[in-house]
């Protein structure tokens, strides 16, 4: 998964460095929610690649600029990301409908689901596809999403 937040990381940068030339360092990692140390080190990368040049806009300002290698890589990594996260998309389906199947052999139609963010979201759409009642009631039978993982809780948990 390192490589996949790498790519996720140079994609960004390649996509603001092409916005904004004059961007500096900071900025980046304040986007990225990384430390400036990692933005250095993701841009020498990019340098080193061929992506991205860099020249003296001013005596301690740098400007980079995206090459057409750096045009060609940020398509490159801008395809990878969809594919993986329509990847991710349709495991967390399957994984639901699972869950969705396992419920039914169970004798229930309606479930709660316990989670926040766009895993609670896939199960959320999943569930209402698959004609489950999406429900607030404690006494539901309980999908909780833990990060990538989905539970089935049938029981109620004292």
């Amino acid at each position: 998964m390192e490589s996949t937040n790498d790519d996720f990381r140079e994609l960004t940068l390649l996509e603001q460095i092409e916005t904004d030339p004059d961007v500096n360092q900071s900025t980046l990692a304040h986007q990225l929610g990384v430390a400036v140390g990692t933005v250095n080190w993701h841009l020498k990368r990019l340098i080193a690649k061929g992506a991205v040049k860099v020249s003296r806009a001013e005596r301690k300002k740098l400007r980079y600029i995206i090459t057409p290698e750096g045009i060609a890589l940020r398509a490159r990594l801008a395809v990878n990301y969809v594919e993986t996260s329509f990847s991710l998309y349709r495991k967390t389906r399957q994984r639901v409908q699972e869950r969705v199947a396992e419920l039914r052999r169970a004798g229930h139609d309606r479930v709660r689901i316990v989670g926040e963010g766009d895993m609670a979201d896939i199960c959320r759409l999943t569930c209402l596809e698959e004609g489950v009642s999406v429900v607030t009631d404690n006494s539901a039978p309980c999908l909780r999403v833990d990060g990538f993982r989905i539970h089935l809780e049938l029981e109620e948990k004292p």
